[in-house]
């Protein structure tokens, strides 16, 4: 746990969604299979929250994100949302597509790597969390859609159009987010969407592996590289290097970078703390 934090308690239990820790590995399943694990109020919520609390319990170094069923999340329930939705204020839109770009925000910020494995149909918001991810294992039955303008909405929500445009260049964004046609797979890693794809029996062991790889590794290292690729997508290239060159002599102190040193001269394998 994080010397930092006011109040001890962290929530264990999460109503919305499974949650687990196991050995570093922080695994988060959408859990309505027969909704095709459709986001409800409470689970955009859910979600913003427990991501602001991981980094800080001291018991997780990634973060995979997955569906139960046939799907990883067919995005916001028509049912429960929409249709609540139409009934609000424009005072209460508001409010709730600002929860839905602060479950983005959260995951970009999040200083541990999240990996979604992606199970199914990815569509709507849950393409967009996707994409927020960083990296995305997809099963070979598995498909993207940018749904948002075939119900009469803008494509560009949760921070899609600022997001995409970075991963597969303005073009493919373009077409994705304007037409909203469903993305194959084997296009998504084509096009530089997915990271990988697999067959679907393979997908929860490959989405372990690289969590494993991950949670063993220089975890101070991999998170200080994710927060750097964030903040740099926007800034100028004199003040990135600054910005590498003053984290990269704070890291050369950290005792990960001594142990490789102490391990190369050994003649052995490093044994990572993440410190």
């Amino acid at each position: 746990m994080s010397p930092f934090r006011a109040s001890p308690g962290f929530t264990e239990s999460w109503d919305h969604f499974d949650f687990a820790v196991a050995d570093g590995v922080a695994t988060v399943t959408l859990s309505r299979p027969d909704k095709l694990n459709a986001l409800t109020f409470d689970t955009y919520a859910d979600l913003r929250d427990l991501l602001a609390e991981l980094p800080h319990r001291g018991d997780a170094r990634v973060l995979v994100l997955t569906g139960q069923g046939r799907g990883f999340c067919s995005g916001g329930d028509v049912e429960e949302i929409i249709g609540e939705l139409r009934k609000m204020d424009p005072a209460q839109l508001l409010e709730f597509t600002r929860m839905t770009g602060a479950v983005v925000k959260a995951l970009r910020e999040c200083p541990l790597p999240v990996i979604a494995a992606v199970n199914g149909v990815a569509a709507g918001a849950g393409s967009v969390i996707a994409l927020a991810s960083d990296f995305r294992l997809l099963a070979r039955s598995a498909s993207f859609a940018f749904l948002f303008t075939r119900v009469g909405l803008a494509g560009a929500d949760m921070g899609s159009a600022y997001l995409l445009p970075r991963l597969v260049g303005l073009g493919r964004a373009t077409e994705l987010l304007v037409l909203g046609d469903r993305v194959t797979a084997e296009r998504a890693v084509e096009i530089g969407l997915a990271t990988q794809v697999v067959d679907d029996g393979e997908l929860s062991g490959a989405a372990g592996r690289l969590a494993r790889r991950l949670a063993d590794g220089p975890a101070l290292a991999y998170s200080t590289t994710k927060v750097l690729l964030t903040r740099e997508l926007d800034m100028d290239l004199g003040s990135a290097i600054e910005l590498e060159a003053m984290t990269q002599a704070l890291l050369m102190k950290s005792a990960d970078h001594a142990e490789f040193y102490a391990a190369w001269s050994q003649g052995r394998s490093p044994q990572w703390t993440g410190r």
